[in-house]
This record gives structure tokens, C-alpha cells and sequence, in this order.
């Protein structure tokens, strides 16, 4: 039950972010009147209305339009702020039958000896293969991460390197 001392409810929200004050921020960037956003953005103007009114919970593809009225744009971004890459699709990737390789395996494009999760039965190595230890994986990350961001992990002792594993 709220109180008469709550703040009103800012409805639906990306993040921490109302909708509503989004798109109100998008188009006054911009200098549009709703009715000229609702023809740039080919939504009816009472749609620009509604979700500035937080009346109206736009779908993505709504926003996307909306907000690309006034020349912006959605970003993902991690809690640091950093925007988030798209991860690449590549068609000549491809398993023994054929298929993409699942998202969550960090593919290896020629693997060098030890990479190879059958390395230790003396199969024959393939053009491409993925970490298969999701423990490992997380290592070389962790690793990875600690290597690139040199500043942020002066003070930090550096994680185990797996490439010194014996398998």
C-alpha cells in the first residue's frame, strides 16, 4: 500500500531508467513535437502520448523506432558502463555435422596442441574446436580479463594460468 509520502511510481522501466522520461529526453533532444516524432518514428501520435505517460509499454521495436526519431540509439552496457560488442556470427564455423557452435563454447580457430579437449586420447585435431571445461573456460577468462586490464589489477595477485596445466 503506498503512502502519500512515496514517490509516484515511474511505470515500465529499462534498467533503472523509465521509459516514459526516455522517450520524453529522446524528443525534446531532438526539438520534436510529439506529433512530428509519431511521423518520423511511423507510430500513431497517440502511441508517442501514451508511453510518455507511462500509459503505454512500447515493444523493443517501438522504442527502437521512437528513440531512432531522435537520432539515438539502444546500447547494452555492463554495470561499469562499458558498451557491450555483439558477439560474430561466422558461416564457414561449422562442427563435423554441420552446425554453429553453441554461443556459451569459446570457439578455437586451429587449436595448438594441448588446446583440444581430446588431445589427451591422441584424436586427431580438427580446424576448429572450443574450450569443453567450463571451469578451465572460466580460468582463461579470468586470466584474459587480468591481462588486458593492467591498471584496474596492479594490486592484484594474478589468477592461475592454464596454459602451465598438466593435463
Amino acid at each position: 500500500m503506498a503512502s502519500a509520502l512515496d514517490p509516484p511510481d515511474p511505470g515500465p522501466t529499462i534498467g533503472p531508467f523509465p521509459i516514459a522520461g526516455l522517450v520524453r529526453r529522446a524528443r525534446r533532444i531532438a526539438g520534436l513535437g510529439q506529433r512530428q516524432m509519431a511521423r518520423f518514428a511511423d507510430v500513431a501520435p497517440s502511441t508517442v502520448g501514451r508511453v510518455e505517460a507511462g500509459e503505454l509499454t512500447p515493444s523493443l521495436r517501438v522504442l527502437e523506432r521512437l528513440l531512432g526519431a531522435a537520432g539515438l540509439h539502444l546500447a547494452v552496457v555492463d554495470p561499469d558502463g562499458h558498451v557491450i560488442q555483439p558477439m560474430g556470427d561466422r558461416d564457414d564455423i561449422r562442427d563435423g555435422a554441420g552446425r554453429r557452435y553453441p554461443s556459451h563454447l569459446n570457439t578455437i580457430l586451429d587449436p595448438r596442441p594441448g588446446e583440444w579437449w581430446a588431445d589427451i586420447y591422441g584424436l586427431a585435431r580438427p580446424p576448429e574446436t572450443y574450450h569443453r571445461c567450463p571451469v578451465e573456460r572460466e580460468v582463461r577468462r579470468r586470466r584474459s580479463q587480468w591481462e588486458v586490464r593492467v591498471a584496474k589489477n596492479r594490486s592484484v595477485p594474478p589468477p592461475p594460468n592454464p596454459r602451465s596445466w598438466d593435463y
